[in-house]
């Protein structure tokens, strides 16, 4: 099982270009907690899960307009790699590096 924890600089690439924020994450055995921020906003991550070596979790957003979001990202070291889904807009890829 990967070392999940921390704060992580994340990029994803969506259509309305590079969105950049951070994620923090505290696991608890098979679950997990915690925050994304950036310049849309702040939300509470919700059904974080950890299996192995990937995390799942959703967002709400209400900017630019109320969503939910659906990720997934593989944990390689200080590195993760991943997908936002939104809705019926589709699949974004998301990267990330461990910042603490």
């Amino acid at each position: 099982m990967a070392n999940v924890d921390g704060s992580w600089d994340l990029v994803a690439k969506t259509p309305m270009g590079e969105q950049k924020s951070t994620l923090v994450v505290r696991s608890n055995g098979g679950s997990f907690t915690g925050s994304n921020s950036g310049a849309l906003g702040s939300v509470e991550i919700g059904d974080g899960v950890v299996e192995g070596d990937t995390i799942r979790w959703s967002m709400e957003v209400t900017i630019p307009m109320p969503l939910r979001l659906d990720c997934t990202a593989t944990i390689t070291g200080d590195t993760l790699e991943g997908g936002i889904t939104a809705g019926g807009f589709g699949t974004f890829p998301v990267t990330g590096t461990r910042s603490a």
